[in-house]
């Protein structure tokens, strides 16, 4: 008996622990995020909302659902901001959708309070819970929005410690902006819910999360974002967040993983990779989106497959962006993991434009390599290429390389006859060919079988074969010379610039021996030149 009371009291004492920040107020250590405070508005910030996204199951139809509801604070047009509400049913794929202007009759700065007047609607309201004194009860909340035949009615309580971003709340994010962020992760939820007639009770799970700052999915730098809740109770909030130019760069501002590992343990790192593996676009062919990601991460050792469930999901206003319920399966330090959880795209993809570059001037040196450029790149769309080429006048084409990663590639022992006349087609696609698009050469180009392109020409390379340094001496002079060097499979080994007159001189030391080729690019000229490392 007296084993069992130890044991009763160290469970107690751990319990209370594990539960120490179910109280108002509640200060997470070294955080600048306090409850309830940071539940209510910030009126020095320009722009905030309260998003809760989460999967429900009803008693009587026994379907599953997954919905979002969202309330932004973003003055426009005479009304204090907007509300969008997001249902689908599983059973079917079928998605609603209701995107609606408000006002705000109770928008409270120190406690979750908040009360619209949807326009067109009724009064919705997201609010704590209160006990018998009329206090707010710590992480409970009551919520409430109804419109167009669709009646959401649900409580929710809090049951994990809430995930600060950035370890204290506060990130760096984009190009100039900022946010002040939390989530929490796991709240159970309870309530009744009407949908196509039906008026059913309901239970399932949500995900909260709280932003406020001057970061403006509206207006500002698009992005993929994601909430992930695994069977093995670990929770992750994931951004990758795009420049104007499509680039992802590898810095914390852009790269965003916060990870609730247990009630003590949570992070937030920038060293991950986000790998897109299935594309779909929208029937009316506006938008195409991501739908199938790999997460990769030496913390913990995620490796993870996200894959949204369902194509229909994309929201139309105030800006078409897609949001909808993802799977994940994969693995966590090794061990198996399944999860649900939602994404949240603003990024879209095009299809890729592609220009052939060489061969060019009606002449193709068969001893030269092919060139194309890729004019949208995109760091979350890879593309991948195919060469097919024409001897008749594009009347048929015949495959010459498929799969290759760089935009060149060198012709080995081509079966052509000197003067053919010869066409290329390059095929561009994403991993999943949903993206894709081909470019035919503008004109057909006559084949020379020549060793070099530069018998003609008076530039020097030597000496050839090279050991150490590499000199080339060029008639055109030019402030600037670009280089790129290319082994015979068209793959760049080494590129850089180089200040010069008439001469420049190259180390070449670390290159395996071999055939290479580099290409120069002055303001004057683009032009070929073949060595031999040994």
């Amino acid at each position: 008996m007296r084993f069992k009371t130890v044991i009763f009291i160290f469970l107690s004492a751990f319990m209370c622990n594990a539960q120490d920040w179910r109280t108002y107020p509640h200060s997470p250590s070294e955080s600048l995020i306090s409850f309830p405070v940071d539940e209510g508005r910030h009126v020095s910030e320009p722009i905030e909302w309260w998003y809760v996204s989460g999967h429900f199951t009803g008693e009587t139809s026994g379907n599953d659902y997954s919905f979002m509801l969202t309330y932004f604070y973003y003055p426009e047009l005479g009304f204090d901001g907007f509300r969008i509400l997001n249902i689908t049913d599983h059973s079917d794929g079928s998605f609603f959708q209701d995107v609606k202007p408000l006002n705000y009759t109770r928008l409270s700065t120190t406690e979750m309070d908040l009360e619209a007047d949807v326009f067109l609607g009724g009064t919705e309201y997201w609010r704590n819970l209160k006990d018998g004194s009329n206090n707010a009860i710590p992480f409970e909340y009551e919520i409430y929005a109804a419109n167009a035949g669709v009646t959401f009615d649900a409580e929710m309580a809090t049951t994990k410690r809430p995930l600060i971003l950035g370890d204290d709340g506060y990130l760096e994010i984009g190009n100039m902006n900022y946010t002040y962020y939390y989530s929490q992760t796991e709240n159970d939820l309870t309530g009744s819910f009407t949908f196509n007639g039906i008026t059913e009770n309901i239970t399932g799970t949500s995900w909260i999360d709280r932003q406020f700052g001057d970061f403006n999915p509206l207006t500002g730098e698009k992005y993929e974002w994601f909430s992930l809740k695994l069977s093995n109770s670990m929770d992750i909030n994931m951004w990758n967040i795009f420049t104007n130019d499509d680039l992802i760069p590898n810095t914390p501002e852009y790269r965003i993983l916060s990870a609730y590992v247990n009630e003590s343990t949570q992070y937030t790192e920038s060293d991950f990779e986000l790998e897109r593996l299935q594309f779909f676009c929208t029937p009316d062919e506006v938008n195409c989106y991501a739908k199938q990601w790999r997460l990769t991460s030496t913390t913990n050792n995620l490796d993870l497959t996200i894959t949204a469930l369902y194509e229909t999901s994309e929201v139309q206003l105030p800006f078409r962006f897609f949001e909808g319920a993802v799977e994940i399966s994969g693995t966590v330090n090794g061990a198996a993991v399944t999860g649900v959880g939602f994404t949240e795209l603003l990024h879209n993809y095009e299809d890729p434009d592609l220009s052939i570059l060489s061969p060019a001037g009606g002449i193709y040196d068969v001893s030269l390599p092919l060139e194309w450029q890729l004019n949208n790149p995109d760091d979350g769309r890879p593309i991948y290429y195919d060469i097919e080429y024409s001897t008749d006048n594009q009347n048929t084409f015949t495959t010459l390389a498929i799969g290759l990663t760089q935009a060149t590639y060198l012709w080995e022992n081509p079966p052509l006859n000197e003067n053919d006349e010869v066409w290329f087609k390059i095929i561009a696609y994403s991993i999943d060919g949903v993206l894709n698009s081909a470019t035919i050469s503008d004109a057909s180009s006559t084949a020379t079988l020549s060793l070099s392109n530069f018998k003609d020409k008076t530039i020097k390379v030597y000496p050839n074969p090279v050991e150490q340094f590499l000199n080339l001496d060029i008639p055109y002079a030019s402030s600037m010379l670009n280089y790129n060097i290319m082994d015979h499979s068209g793959k760049v080994i080494m590129r850089g610039n180089e200040q010069y007159l008439n001469s420049v001189q190259l180390n070449v030391t670390s290159l395996a021996n071999g055939i290479y080729f580099i290409r120069l690019a002055t303001d004057k000229t683009v032009d070929f030149v073949k060595f031999i490392k040994k």
